[in-house]
């Protein structure tokens, strides 16, 4: 990106009747955490509609609204081997390495579907769905590109008849993982301090599973991040997942291993 390039944080899309285009230019970091955060939600929010042509993701919504119970039990049944099995048949796969990688994306999608039933999933501040910039490329597409001080990011993808529509999820996941990466350092969020609420990193036994969840639901996310709690919450989820061995986010690197080994 070139130096004479503003400071900015901008977000496009324009895809079938996808058209959103939006440019923060007044970068205070309270306005960057913000806008990151709709953008997030954003691209979470489109990711299952571009994995149609990998995974039956009707059928993953439907196995979501049949997992019940308290948080604790719906947290264990998601880390399940049965709901493996169940995921494995409705990727569109049959090698086994390929299998895997779309099972990882569809237990991610399941995650976050499933417990927006039960608990935040999304940042508090909506999604992006206007255009008002104008586009920067004719062409449909899908682009993020930032800059502000040392951060320079460029995330982009020109859609074509050619492109597949998993290729445009991970681009959103892609993007989606450096929201999550970036957005801390300018909302305030103590990452770390929510990371040593919950204990050392170490293998989580079945039995322990009550305990991360508890932790979880006594989170008091004042104390992590003034201003900014639903977004503490939202990653203290994320991380008491994390424990657990689940993801809340749909992996960029999956697809993206998908797309290279896929003949």
């Amino acid at each position: 990106m070139p130096r004479s390039v503003e400071d900015h944080v901008m977000f496009t899309a324009k895809h079938g009747n996808w058209k959103v285009a939006d440019k923060l230019i007044d970068v205070e970091d309270e306005k960057i955490a913000r806008f990151l955060a709709r953008v997030g939600n954003t691209v979470n929010s489109k990711i299952p509609e571009y994995l149609t042509d990998v995974m039956n993701v009707a059928g993953i919504m439907s196995l979501a609204e049949g997992i019940d119970g308290d948080l604790t039990k719906v947290i264990v049944s998601l880390k399940s081997p049965g709901i493996s099995r169940k995921l494995g048949a409705l990727v569109f796969e049959e090698d086994k390495k390929l299998k895997k990688l779309l099972v990882d994306a569809a237990r991610a999608l399941l995650v976050r579907l499933t417990l927006s039933r039960f608990v935040p999933v999304d940042y508090p501040d909506g999604l992006l769905k206007e255009v008002r910039v104008v586009f920067p490329f004719p062409d449909d597409h899908v682009n993020f590109t930032a800059k502000h001080g040392s951060w320079i990011v460029v995330k982009r993808l020109i859609i074509d008849d050619s492109t597949p529509k998993v290729d445009v999820a991970r681009l959103l996941a892609s993007i989606n993982e450096t929201v999550t990466l970036k957005l801390p350092a300018y909302a305030g969020i103590d990452v770390n301090g929510i990371e040593e609420w919950f204990g050392p990193r170490k293998k989580v036994k079945k039995s322990e599973i009550p305990s991360i969840v508890e932790r979880y639901l006594n989170f008091q996310p004042s104390e992590f991040a003034p201003g900014f709690e639903e977004h503490a919450r939202v990653y203290a989820l994320r991380i008491a997942l994390e424990r657990i061995g689940l993801s809340l986010d749909v992996p960029a690197k999956s697809l993206e291993k998908y797309l290279e080994k896929k003949p």
